[in-house]
């Protein structure tokens, strides 16, 4: 059984989102203790792989194919037609399969957003979204996603069977390789210039993070509070972001908030570790990685009561009203002065973590793989 697999978003050094869900499935499905079946495996790619992917074995193979304009639309279609051996089913671990595939096919979807809240996207972003994930679902001989929230909205939204969608829970990274002087303050504080108790934000800067109502709710929060504090906000630049940078000096707590734009492995620990709790007030998620990478370094969280993030944070999140600066305010302050809070969701964090694994996520999905390959052959 060969699967093919478009490795384009795990093929990036700075990898957030979707780009860290391929990313940890390549090398989850290169184990050969998950792979029961021994299928081999083909990574397609625009260009050459970057050293940190599964290296190449008789079961591990690398296709570059080039052109990379309109590599989805038509130039992986056209191998996969005439390229042999032929997979015996294609794996996307994104929105979008081959524009037409003469092998099954397999996507991912991580939310759907785009269609709760299009006004917060791009016109042309938009349209790829809403066209292209249309297409690709109508063909595809399974979905997978991330929560069951997410399940919920594809089946109401496309009008596919429940069987047809998939949930595999994500996981997070070990950051085995670190050592404890990563958590130290001082090296914070020498990185970054962060020397006051700070609330944590990670994820990337667009519109429906909600960035602009935190920082909205900390300006709320600081102007009650005689002690010093800062809002950290870590994340690249999506999309719609202006709104977000201008918003520290519309609130008045320029001085207050820090834009962190990309932080390493390495110093990302820290950050976590040392925050007074990290806070996701998104007015939607497909899943909220960031709160399982917070419970794993001992860092409260606060997160929207909306879409998947009581499906990631369990009992183990204090919750808000996304819609509400007032209540963001609220539990912010709750979390600040109460001590025996933090401790009680640092102890159930660690108990919520512990549901969630990447090698639980590939096994599952590598068994879904192979069951539609098995019945295409039955």
């Amino acid at each position: 059984m060969i699967i093919g697999i478009d490795g384009n978003e795990a093929n990036t050094q700075k990898r957030v989102g979707i780009g860290e869900y391929a990313f940890e499935l390549l090398k989850q499905f290169s184990n050969s203790i998950l792979n029961t079946q021994n299928s081999k495996f083909t990574i397609y790619l625009k260009e050459k792989p970057l050293q940190e992917l599964p290296i190449t074995s008789d079961d591990w193979c690398y296709r570059i194919i080039t052109p990379k304009k309109f590599w989805t639309q038509i130039r992986l279609p056209v191998d996969l037609y005439i390229h042999r051996p032929q997979p015996d089913i294609f794996f996307s671990p994104t929105h979008y399969a081959p524009r037409f595939s003469s092998v099954p096919t397999a996507i991912s979807i991580m939310d759907l957003s785009y269609h709760y809240y299009p006004q917060l996207f791009k016109k042309k972003d938009l349209y790829q979204l809403t066209h292209w994930t249309a297409y690709s679902v109508k063909n595809a001989s399974i979905v997978f996603t991330i929560s069951k929230a997410s399940k919920h909205d594809i089946i109401k939204l496309y009008n596919v069977p429940e069987s047809k969608v998939v949930v595999t829970y994500p996981g997070i990274k070990s950051f085995a390789h670190l050592s404890p002087q990563v958590y130290s303050i001082h090296m914070l504080q020498s990185a970054f210039g962060i020397t006051t108790p700070y609330f944590l934000f990670v994820g990337t800067l667009q519109p429906r993070k909600n960035i602009v109502r935190l920082i909205e709710a900390f300006a709320k929060l600081k102007a009650k509070e005689e002690k010093p504090l800062s809002l950290v906000i870590v994340g690249k630049r999506g999309w719609l972001y202006e709104d977000i940078l201008q918003a520290p000096e519309k609130y008045s707590v320029s001085d207050s908030v820090k834009f962190l734009e990309f932080v390493t492995d390495e110093q990302l620990p820290m950050l976590y570790k040392n925050a007074i709790c990290y806070v996701l007030p998104s007015l939607y998620e497909g899943f909220g990685l960031p709160v399982l990478e917070a419970m794993k370094f001992e860092c409260p969280v606060i997160a929207s009561n909306v879409s998947s993030l009581p499906e990631a944070g369990g009992d183990a999140a204090l919750y808000v009203d996304p819609e509400s600066a007032d209540d963001i305010a609220k539990k912010m302050k709750k979390v600040l002065d109460d001590k025996k809070l933090r401790s009680e969701l640092i102890a159930k964090g660690k108990k919520q973590l512990a549901k969630f694994s990447w090698e639980k996520t590939a096994k599952e999905t590598l068994t879904a793989l192979e069951e539609v390959v098995k019945k295409k052959l039955t």
